[in-house]
Formats: structure tokens, C-alpha cells, sequence
């Protein structure tokens, strides 16, 4: 993924405290893994096990274990498996620390009880990291992404224009109920989801070049995340403008709800192909037609509405 990828899906990569939290956990690993290998005796003493003559073998070994935990998670790799192995290695700290603290008086139970305090806190933090970064990776799994182009035989500015008015976008995108713009970067998308339901979200301009590209993305708490980017880059030969759609979005029911959808003819893929034809006969044509080579859909039923070339209700454009 480029850079103006991350920029434009951030929201569909997983939440970032999903990210940021286990690598924090991370860093506090290599700290304390650091610690335990380079002074053991003074880390032994600091937590109130320094009278326990098996503290110079298993410490050091805990901070082994400690250093390769924070290793993976710093660098950002495998969060999940990495915070549920620290949430075990916490497990067995908090089982350590209580079996000394039967055998501590004085001083040395006060920092072991200390201690187990400040092990049961980040053993709660590494849980939520766990719990969070399992959550993210699951909506990563949902996320369906669609690239489609399509060649008009306008210019770049032309298409531009058109696109940047994104109350246009529910005449040439069928599932698209309307797009009201709330001011100029928010606007609220209402659209038609399978079963005749409809699904309501905010959504706002992330990047705008004009005669260039656009993209937007919907803001948190939508129920079907989404983002997208459009280019218009100058056709080949003088032919027009390429506009090239980049889509992304996250169905709450995951493969089933795309399997669903796709009996009512919306597979993903088909469904952007066809706007794109259409969004071509708007700017082409000025409206859009229903014809046998510009089908309005895959599934029976879209198939069987269809006219010989004639106009869409006002309504549908």
C-alpha cells in the first residue's frame, strides 16, 4: 500500500489504538526485558526477591522472554499473536509474584506486593491490546477493496467538476439513495444495502486536487466503513480523461453479507463496472440509458427491468 493509501484507508486498516497500543506494550517490553538481562541482582532487589537464590536464573530468563515479546511488537509485527504471548507472560509473572509473596515479610512483601499491582495493571492493558488488535485484524478480514476504470470523452476538468459536486454521485451510482453536502468537506450519504434496506452515514473530503483526484472517506461510527479515491488523468491519444475509482469498504456481515448481496445482483466488482458505464452517459450523453450492452446489473431481476435504450426516471439518475 503507497502512502496515499494509508492516508485514505486509515479507517479501514483497523483502528489506531489497536496498532498504537501494542507497540507501545512493545517498547515497555524491551525496557524492562533490558533491564532484567543487564543488572538482574538490582531488579531482583527492586521487586523484593533479591533473598531468593533461583532470582539470578529466573530473571534473567524473564527478561529474555520480555525482550523478544517487545522485539515483535515494537516493529509492528504480528500484534495479535504478540499481545495474547504477553497476556500468557503476564499470566505466569502474576503466578511467580504470588507464590513470593507468601515467603516475604516486611519491605520485600511490600515490593512484591508493589510489584504485582503494576503487573496486574499492564496485564489489563495488554488484555485490551489483545482483545483490540483481534478486533482490527477481524475488520481487516471484511474489507472489500474494488478498482475499476473507465474512458470519457471529456476532459479532465470536465470530469473533475462533475465528480466534485457529490450530490451528483446518486445519478449515475445505482445503489446510492442521495448525498447531501453539509458543508465543504462533510456531506451525508444515504444508500440502498439488499433486502430494500437502507444504510445512513457521514462521510468527509480527505484530499482534493482539482482536475486531479478526490478522495473521501466516512467519518467513525458508520455502520459500513468506507473510503474511496477517484483520478482523472489524461487519456492516451488524446481520447478523453481516464477516471480510475479506488473503493474500499467494510460490510458488517463479512463474506456471508457479500454472498448475500451478490444473489441480488450487487457483487461488488459488477456493481462499480456498471456506475462507471453510467457516469460515462452522463457526461457523454447528458443522461443515463438502459440498453442490452449497458445493463443496469447481474442479477434476473435487474435484467428482466430492462428497456431497450431508453432513459432512466428522473428519480433513478
Amino acid at each position: 500500500m503507497d502512502d496515499d493509501d494509508r492516508v485514505l484507508l486509515r479507517e479501514l486498516d483497523g483502528p489506531q489504538p489497536a496498532i498504537r497500543l501494542p507497540r507501545a506494550l512493545g517498547w515497555l517490553s524491551l525496557a524492562i526485558g533490558v533491564g532484567a538481562l543487564a543488572v538482574p541482582d538490582r531488579c531482583a532487589r527492586l521487586v523484593g526477591v533479591d533473598d531468593v537464590p533461583a532470582a539470578r536464573t529466573v530473571v534473567p530468563a524473564l527478561g529474555a522472554r520480555y525482550l523478544a515479546h517487545g522485539v515483535g511488537l515494537a516493529a509492528g509485527r504480528r500484534p495479535v499473536g504478540g499481545a495474547w504471548a504477553r497476556v500468557a507472560g503476564d499470566a505466569l509473572d502474576l503466578t511467580l509474584l504470588s507464590r513470593a509473596m507468601a515467603d516475604r515479610r516486611g519491605e520485600r512483601r511490600r515490593r512484591v506486593a508493589l510489584t504485582t499491582a503494576v503487573v496486574g495493571g499492564v496485564a489489563a492493558l495488554d488484555l485490551l491490546a489483545a482483545v483490540r488488535a483481534g478486533r482490527a485484524r477481524r475488520a481487516w478480514r471484511r474489507v472489500i477493496e474494488v478498482r475499476m476504470a473507465v474512458t470519457v470523452n471529456r476532459s479532465p476538468a470536465e470530469a473533475y467538476r462533475f465528480w466534485r459536486d457529490l450530490e451528483n454521485l446518486p445519478r449515475f451510482m445505482s445503489h446510492l439513495e442521495s448525498v447531501r453536502t453539509d458543508d465543504l468537506r462533510r456531506t451525508h450519504w444515504v444508500a440502498r444495502a439488499p433486502a430494500g434496506r437502507l444504510v445512513e452515514w457521514d462521510a468527509e473530503i480527505v484530499e482534493d486536487q482539482p482536475n486531479r483526484r478526490l478522495a473521501w472517506r466516512s467519518l467513525p461510527g458508520a455502520r459500513v466503513p468506507n473510503a474511496g479515491r477517484v483520478r482523472f488523468e489524461p487519456a492516451p491519444g488524446d481520447r478523453g480523461t481516464e477516471v480510475r475509482v479506488h473503493l474500499r469498504y467494510a460490510p458488517p456481515a463479512g463474506a456471508l453479507g457479500r454472498a448475500v448481496a451478490k444473489l441480488f445482483g450487487e457483487e461488488p466488482e459488477q456493481q462499480v463496472r456498471d456506475d462507471l458505464r453510467r457516469f460515462k452517459q452522463v457526461l457523454e450523453a447528458g443522461e443515463v440509458v438502459r440498453s442490452e450492452g449497458n445493463p443496469d446489473g447481474i442479477s434476473v431481476r435487474q435484467q428482466v427491468n430492462q428497456r431497450p435504450a431508453q432513459p432512466l426516471p428522473t428519480g433513478r439518475r
